[in-house]
């Protein structure tokens, strides 16, 4: 009985210790997994475009290895005009822009401008596809000296080498104020994919996309 006893007290401690080494093991598995916090990340800078309806590209720009976070809002106007029923239906010098927070260690901002361009329609002066208007125009906004001979080299390029024969009229201009758009903007394609992806497929972006590029 007794030897029954221990063998049952051996079995309990023995599955106690391998339970609290599981947990232990998920526990720091799952700190491995959150991603470093903004604040505390040195890598990280910011860099903000325009390319029509910022639901679109904030989903395009957060599917880039090496983008941290996207934050859609608006540039261009004041902040007591920086609403989306205001930016929408009237002239507020605002564009629907994305603040990109990137890792330079793992993408540079020449290549995040290489990547607006091939989703966006650089030839439309009027607006995005389907959304027109002066707040739903392409810009790039360089925030220094470096950033802006970046992004005149790339566009220089791009006129040369373009697969397409429209002329290229993205505006290019010195950072602005940036103002975050409402909540219910931010990440909008994941909290309403059905409504989301009707918008986009309806408002002829991917299809424009890939006449215009080739992919």
């Amino acid at each position: 009985m007794k030897k029954t006893l221990y063998t049952i007290s051996t079995i309990a401690l023995c599955c106690a210790a391998l339970i609290g080494t599981v947990i232990a093991a998920q526990k720091q598995q799952s700190q491995e997994q959150i991603p470093t916090n903004e604040s505390t990340n040195t890598n990280l800078k910011k860099a903000i475009f325009a390319g029509g309806c910022f639901w679109c590209i904030e989903s395009d720009f957060e599917k880039l290895e090496g983008v941290f976070s996207v934050e859609s809002g608006y540039t261009g106007g004041s902040a007591e005009t920086a609403d989306y029923n205001t930016v929408s239906y009237t002239e507020t010098g605002h564009f629907e822009a994305v603040e990109v927070s990137y890792d330079e260690s793992k993408v540079s901002y020449s290549e995040l401008v290489e990547y607006f361009w091939r989703h966006i329609d650089p030839t439309d002066p009027d607006g995005q596809f389907c959304d027109k208007g002066s707040s739903y125009r392409s810009a790039i906004f360089y925030g220094n000296d470096e950033e802006r001979v970046i992004v005149e080299a790339s566009i220089a390029n791009l006129k040369v080498n373009k697969p397409f024969e429209a002329e290229v009229v993205t505006t290019i201009a010195a950072v602005k104020p940036f103002y975050s758009a409402e909540d219910y903007h931010q990440d909008y394609y994941k909290k309403n994919p059905i409504r989301y992806r009707l918008y986009r497929n309806g408002c002829g972006r991917d299809r424009r996309i890939a006449q215009l590029w080739g992919e």
